[in-house]
């Protein structure tokens, strides 16, 4: 089960609160999203999302991802470069340990976001699960 750590990932990625995610679709094209970050263990990190969105959907053909540094709106920290990395989906108690990371890093902005992600829904009429699963990225050696 993943856990919080100090000092074994790459020192870039270690303190973010966001880093852009970008998955691919399957003709080859980068969907670039801001994504919250946690470290885990060995040199990896997390992140939750829905189970519904598109980058659980791009990652289910190919775990091919790029990593790096960025805002809130997904604008690069300027001097980073995107680090290669894989991606796999979790659940279970590997998800239940980066929930438990991201409730502990982001504090109420985590029950905030999921409470707007689930009006949004009744609103649109659509009803997605918001941050049902999670992704650990492991950055390419």
């Amino acid at each position: 089960m993943p856990t919080a750590h100090r000092g074994s990932l790459t020192p870039v990625f270690d303190n973010e609160k966001y880093i852009l995610l970008t998955t691919f679709r399957r003709d080859g094209t980068p969907v670039p999203t801001p994504v919250w970050v946690v470290s885990l263990d060995g040199g990896t990190f997390g992140l939750w999302t829905s189970s519904a969105s598109g980058k659980v959907k791009r990652l289910a053909h190919t775990d091919r991802v790029t990593v790096q540094p960025c805002n809130a709106r997904g604008r690069i920290r300027p001097g980073t470069e995107p680090v290669d990395a894989t991606a796999r989906i979790v659940g279970g108690p590997e998800y239940e340990a980066i929930q438990a990371l991201v409730q502990s890093k982001y504090g109420i902005m985590a029950s905030v976001i999921k409470l707007v992600g689930r009006l949004g829904g009744l609103f649109k009429g659509k009803q997605a699960p918001q941050g049902d699963c999670g992704v650990v990225i492991v950055p390419t050696p």
